[in-house]
C-alpha cells in the first residue's frame, strides 16, 4: 500500500515547561471528547508549546475557548500513514528536496503491525506546493 498523504490543521499553545502541564492539556481535550491525530510537545525557551493536530478542529477549537488556552492556529500540516518500509521516509524527503522544499520539522513512528505515521511541517509559503509534490489530498 503506498503512503496516505493529507493536509491537516493544527493549534498550538504555550504552557508552563513544567510537569503536568501537558497531562492537564490531554486531559481537558479527553473530557471534552475531542480526538487528536497527532500531539506533540517540546521545550521553547522557557516555555513549552504544545501542538494539537485535531481530528475535527472545530470541537476542538470549541474545547480550547472552554479551557480559555490562547491558542495560536489553525496552521497546516501534513499526516502521513502507510506501511512501514526501509527508507520509507528518505523517499518523501527526497521528493521535497529535489522539489527544493525546505521540511521546518517532522516526527515519524512505527506503529505496530508494519505500519508507520508521520507528521511534516514546512514554511506556509511552500503548503501548497508540498500537497502538490507528495500528492496529499
Amino acid at each position: 500500500m503506498a503512503e496516505s498523504i493529507r493536509r491537516v490543521q493544527y493549534f498550538y499553545v504555550m504552557a508552563p515547561d513544567k510537569p503536568g502541564e501537558g497531562a492537564r492539556a490531554l486531559q481537558t481535550l479527553r473530557e471534552a471528547g475531542v480526538n487528536l491525530l497527532a500531539f506533540s510537545g517540546f521545550p521553547a525557551g522557557r516555555r513549552a508549546q504544545l501542538d494539537f493536530v485535531p481530528e475535527d478542529p472545530a470541537a476542538f477549537r470549541a474545547a480550547a475557548r472552554k479551557a480559555k488556552w490562547r491558542l495560536t492556529g489553525p496552521k497546516v500540516g501534513f499526516l502521513i500513514e502507510g506501511d512501514d518500509r526501509t527508507g520509507v521516509m528518505a523517499d518523501i524527503y527526497a521528493r521535497l528536496a529535489a522539489a527544493r522544499i525546505n521540511i521546518t520539522a517532522s516526527d515519524a513512528v512505527i506503529g505496530g503491525a508494519g505500519r508507520f505515521g508521520a507528521i511534516l511541517w514546512v514554511k506556509a509559503r511552500d503548503v501548497n506546493r508540498t500537497a502538490k509534490t507528495l500528492g496529499a489530498t
